[in-house]
């Protein structure tokens, strides 16, 4: 048996299909993974997302600390509530994990580490904070993380949480608010709006029920994965980890090599320009990609990185790593259990706010 969060016991309840994730057990679907992926898409769904680490970093030295901790530049970070990606990098450019940044005060930053590197990233973190002293570093297990998201999403959380909705009707995207000891956050990991409610473990079951209640329906990892693929969002493990730099992920924008801070990665990602690149695909024919297939293409050979069926476009789509020189527009070969199939050259994302991107 896995790690279990506190909403385990209603996930068994309303039967869902639990399987190991990141040795966590987590519900893979309800019943129907693809009417969950559309229920995000049309109306709103909710995912428990508990299995995440919050690391609260508190101390007069967390802006040093963060400055050469992320690969972004976290002086971005003004107003409170506000929230940055990024990426953690190694010495020699590759991605620890990547992560969302909360601003709260010069003094109080919380940052959101995936599920399956939470153990190593604490480790890193809290060794580079004891290096740069003054720095608290606290994980979070006593919170619970519930990401509601579609269209309707935000309307639906403030039927559920009376006095929300003015804490937080005025968030623009990737800003947070306190309601109470509940953060609100404008966050996802789907390409539709909503919200990532970060509560105390106590309130998590009354929270989800109360989010039922309002219409919103469960939806389980693997829409949470179609959703993500759609968005052109990346996967830990799949789309980078620790020997793929985030140039080579399609994360470029996430690196700021232009302030003079000096971040862990930054030598490495200077001193070796990337060869490869991470575009999008469509496949041309019938057929679906997945992970570590093999791509062809005249100058030379890439990889699928993430691959899937799009609910929403009712075909096969993907993310690779191409050689530098191929071009969005391009068609290349695809090996699919030993058989050659086209697909397209294309740039994410393939579908956000529930409309298809891609002609």
């Amino acid at each position: 048996m896995g790690k279990q969060t506190p909403l385990y016991a209603a996930h068994v309840g309303l039967n869902a299909k639990i399987v190991d994730f990141a040795g966590w057990d987590m519900p893979l679907h309800y019943g129907s993974q693809i009417e969950e992926h559309h229920q995000v898409r049309r109306d709103a769904g909710m995912f428990d997302v508990s299995h995440m680490l919050a690391v609260d970093l508190e101390g007069g030295a967390v802006h040093t600390l963060l400055s050469r901790l992320i690969a972004n530049n976290v002086d971005k970070l003004q107003t409170p509530g506000r929230a940055l990606y990024s990426c953690m990098l190694n010495p020699q450019g590759g991605v620890i994990d990547d992560l969302i940044v909360y601003f709260f005060r010069p003094d109080f930053y919380r940052l959101v580490v995936n599920a399956g590197t939470a153990d190593k990233d604490l480790a890193w973190i809290t060794a580079q904070a004891e290096q740069t002293g003054n720095v608290t570093v606290k994980p979070r297990r006593d919170l619970a993380m519930i990401a509601v998201q579609g269209p309707t999403a935000r309307s639906k959380v403030w039927q559920s949480l009376p006095g929300s909705e003015t804490a937080s009707s005025m968030l623009k995207p990737f800003n947070a608010a306190w309601f109470g000891d509940t953060l609100i956050a404008r966050t996802g990991y789907t390409g539709e709006d909503g919200f990532e409610l970060m509560v105390p473990v106590g309130k998590a079951t009354i929270t989800w029920v109360a989010l039922q209640a309002a219409g919103v329906k469960p939806a389980g990892l693997g829409s949470r994965d179609t959703l993500r693929l759609e968005a052109g969002m990346n996967l830990y493990g799949q789309d980078m980890d620790d020997a793929v730099s985030p140039l080579e992920a399609g994360l470029a924008w996430t690196v700021d090599l232009v302030a003079p801070r000096d971040f862990i990665g930054k030598a490495a990602l200077l001193a070796k320009p990337s060869q490869r690149q991470m575009l999008g695909l469509v496949l041309a024919e019938r057929g679906v990609m997945r992970s570590h297939q093999k791509i062809v293409t005249p100058l030379g050979e890439g990889e699928i990185t993430s691959g899937g069926f799009s609910p929403t476009m009712n075909q096969s789509i993907g993310f690779a790593r191409l050689p530098n020189g191929v071009s969005v527009g391009d068609t290349i070969d695809v090996d699919i259990r030993g058989k050659s199939h086209k697909a397209k050259v294309v740039k994410p994302p393939f579908v956000r706010n529930g409309k298809i991107l891609i002609a």
